[in-house]
C-alpha cells in the first residue's frame, strides 16, 4: 500500500506542470467565470426571457448553459488529451524501463496512474460543482431579479452533485479508452486522433436508438437524460462501467507485456 501511494504521489509531481493537470483547474474556473459575466452584463434581457422562472427553476437554466457546453464538448476533449498527457510524460522521457525495473509491481504502477487520471477528472468535476454553485450565489446576491437565492440552496447542492457525480461515471469509459490508446501509442496523432474522430461519430449517432453503446456520447446523453429523471445508475451509467472495467482490464495486460530488457 506504501509503494501505491508513493506512486501516485510520483504522478502528481511528474504532472504538475502540464496542461492536463492545470486544465482540470483551468478550464471549470474558466468556463464558470464566463457564463457568470454572460448574466450579469446582460441580466435584463436574460431575466425577461426567463419568463418569470425562479427559485430550482432559475438555477437549472443557470446551470444548463454551464452542462451543456462542459458536456458536449470540453469535457471529452479535456479527457481525451489528459489520458493522453498523463502516459506520454512515460513516453516522451523514456521511463518505462526504468519504471519496471524498479522493485514495485507492475499493478502499482498501472493503478496510480489509472487511479490519477480520474483523480484528475473528479477534480475538475468537483471544480465545476463548487464554481457554478459560488458564482450563481453571488449573481442571486447582485442581480436579485434572477430569485436565485428563492431556492432551497441545500437541495440544490444536492442535486447538482448528483448530476456531475453522474456524469463522472459516464465519463469512465471515455478515460478507459483512451488511456489504453496512449499505453500502446506513443506519438501525439493516433490516441489522440482516434479519440477526436470517435467523438465526432458520436455526436453524428446521437440521434441513434443504439447511441449508448458509443462511449464518447455518453457524458452528453447522460445530461440530455436529466429531464426523464434522476436515475443515478441508468443504462448509461452501466455501459460506461463496463467500457472501464473492460479497458482498463485490457491496459493491464499491456503494461504486463511490456519488456524491461
Amino acid at each position: 500500500m506504501k509503494s501505491f501511494f508513493l506512486s501516485l504521489r510520483s504522478e502528481f509531481f511528474k504532472s504538475r506542470n502540464t496542461l492536463a493537470f492545470w486544465g482540470a483547474i483551468i478550464l471549470p474556473l474558466f468556463l464558470c467565470t464566463v457564463v457568470f459575466l454572460g448574466y450579469y452584463f446582460k441580466a435584463d434581457s436574460i431575466i425577461r426571457g426567463m419568463k418569470g422562472a425562479n427559485g430550482e427553476a432559475a438555477w437549472f437554466q443557470y446551470l444548463s448553459i454551464i452542462l451543456g457546453v462542459m458536456g458536449s464538448l470540453l469535457l471529452p476533449m479535456y479527457l481525451i488529451f489528459m489520458t493522453y498527457s498523463v502516459n506520454n510524460i512515460e513516453h516522451k522521457a523514456e521511463t518505462w524501463k526504468s519504471l519496471f525495473s524498479l522493485p514495485i509491481p507492475k499493478f502499482t504502477v498501472y493503478a496510480s496512474k489509472a487511479l490519477y487520471t480520474l483523480l484528475l477528472v473528479f477534480i475538475i468535476l468537483v471544480l465545476f460543482v463548487v464554481l457554478s454553485i459560488a458564482y450563481g450565489l453571488i449573481l442571486g446576491k447582485m442581480k436579485p431579479g434572477f430569485h436565485l437565492l428563492d431556492a432551497d440552496l441545500k437541495d440544490i447542492f444536492n442535486k447538482v452533485s448528483q448530476i456531475y457525480f453522474k456524469l463522472f461515471i459516464a465519463s469512465l469509459g471515455i478515460i478507459s479508452i483512451q488511456f489504453f490508446f496512449s499505453l500502446i501509442w506513443q506519438d501525439f496523432m493516433k490516441p489522440m486522433g482516434l479519440g477526436f474522430v470517435l467523438l465526432v461519430v458520436s455526436l453524428i449517432a446521437l440521434k441513434w436508438e443504439y447511441s449508448y453503446i458509443i462511449p464518447y456520447s455518453l457524458p452528453l446523453k447522460s445530461i440530455m437524460g436529466l429531464s426523464k429523471g434522476s436515475v443515478l445508475f441508468d443504462k448509461e451509467a452501466w455501459v460506461s462501467i463496463a467500457y472501464a472495467l473492460s479497458f482498463f482490464t485490457l491496459g493491464y495486460f499491456v503494461i504486463t507485456k511490456r519488456s524491461v530488457i
